[in-house]
């Protein structure tokens, strides 16, 4: 079998930091088990690693997500999977991936597959045991990279020389491989923002541009999910100094007005990007004083927990509150009621729409940062006991008042406000 592969794909013994990267990988998690499940199942099984953890172990990236590919096909996993006692789920079977569980681990295991048919959104695929095909389906010359556990790399379309010379460069017919799946031209931009050091080819985005309506047959959750995978604070620094790209990004998503934050940026803000997250880099590019924001969080049907997080920022943003409202006592409420994470977002957000440099909201920053929200020191039960208020509404609201003392006074309250609030 390693010689009919030694055909297929270019074949190197990688002896460098390649190698041992993908060979740490396989010590280091217990993916091993999978590999051992699939090359026992039979005398022809294989499987390989795939796609984005090869891309970013050559381009020496921090792994975040493990694929892999296999010439069985998914019941045949299920199989290999079941007889070594590893879990999984079959909820991506109908396109060919079983997702393994082991640990704290997610694997996601995907048949060798050849197009049958596409229609810009969706393919008919049916399962192969052609390496090459698989392959050949793939969108990029750098996500068709294949590797064995001791990493011997198969690269068929030369996708690691594209990586290291930063090339983007679609696998056969760029108009072909868009109108199969119309995704790409978004992550055409991804990969060209993360990882190009040419420029754009022409013809790429001539045959881009002539696509580009085929974007709008895409699902809403298919476009955010691209779109989070996209922004980052390296692509958003170099999307804003990139004119072709943002035009294709605005077109895409025109509720992204303000990519300019991005231009110039000091270095206690480049230090804030690289650690804050997508929802909140989203904010910054759509809150305004119009109903952009609520019109993105409709479209796109962000969740809740995600909605609650921008709405407290654009509710705080159309305050129109003076650096100098910023203080310990002021921002003390929001700490208390609305948590750390929530006054973090505001005081960021902040910093980022002011057009200098603001120590007063650096030093802000970094003491609620370190601070611990605190625990009311009044409970009802000292209330029952003390004043001998009966449980019910006229307590609730006595320690309701108590409460929004406490946190006006920097987290104090004396023995005689607390009496003067029960007393009235």
């Amino acid at each position: 079998m390693k010689n009919l592969l030694d055909k297929l794909f270019l074949r190197s013994n990688n002896l460098n930091y390649i190698s041992k990267n993908i060979k740490d990988l396989s010590i280091n998690t217990p993916i091993l088990k999978i590999f051992d499940a699939i090359d026992s199942y039979s005398s022809s099984s294989e499987i390989r690693y795939v796609g984005g953890c090869i891309r970013k172990i050559i381009n020496m990236e921090k792994i975040d997500d493990i694929d892999l590919a296999t010439n069985l096909e998914p019941i045949q996993v299920c199989e290999a999977l079941s007889r070594n006692k590893i879990n999984f789920h079959e909820i991506g079977i109908k396109h060919g991936t079983i997702t393994a569980l082991i640990d704290n681990y997610k694997f996601e295991i995907t048949s060798l597959r050849e197009d049958v048919s596409t229609d810009g959104r969706h393919a008919q695929v049916k399962f192969s045991q052609d390496w090459k095909k698989d392959a050949s389906r793939r969108d990029f010359t750098i996500n068709s990279i294949y590797a064995d556990k001791e990493g011997n790399l198969f690269d068929p379309y030369n996708g690691k020389e594209d990586l290291k010379k930063g090339k983007i460069n679609f696998i056969g017919d760029t108009e072909t491989r868009v109108k199969e799946d119309y995704l790409r031209i978004l992550r055409y931009f991804r990969f060209f923002l993360n990882y190009s050091k040419q420029k754009h080819k022409p013809e790429i985005i001539k045959s881009l541009k002539k696509n580009i309506d085929g974007v709008s047959k895409l699902s809403k959750e298919r476009l955010l999910d691209e779109l989070r995978k996209m922004i980052n604070s390296k692509s958003l620094i170099k999307l804003s100094q990139d004119k072709i790209s943002l035009e294709f990004i605005k077109i895409i998503f025109p509720e992204l007005k303000y990519f300019n934050i991005f231009s110039k940026i000091n270095s206690f803000l480049y230090e804030i990007i690289q650690e804050v997250d997508f929802i909140f880099l989203i904010s910054l590019l759509i809150i305004d004083e119009t109903d952009n924001t609520d019109y993105f969080i409709y479209k796109f049907n962000i969740s809740k927990k995600d909605q609650k997080r921008i709405k407290n920022i654009d509710e705080f943003y159309k305050e129109k509150l003076t650096s100098k409202a910023f203080n310990e006592n002021n921002l003390n409420s929001i700490f208390y009621y609305k948590g750390k994470e929530a006054l973090i977002d505001i005081l960021y957000f902040k910093l980022f729409k002011s057009k200098k440099f603001d120590n007063h909201l650096i030093k802000l920053t970094k003491l609620f940062k370190e601070k611990s929200i605190p625990i009311m020191p009044i409970k009802a039960n000292i209330l029952m006991s003390k004043y001998k208020i009966p449980e019910g509404k006229i307590l609730g609201n006595k320690l309701k008042q108590i409460e929004d003392i406490w946190v006006k006074n920097n987290f104090k309250i004396s023995d005689n406000e607390v009496d003067n609030i029960i007393n009235n």
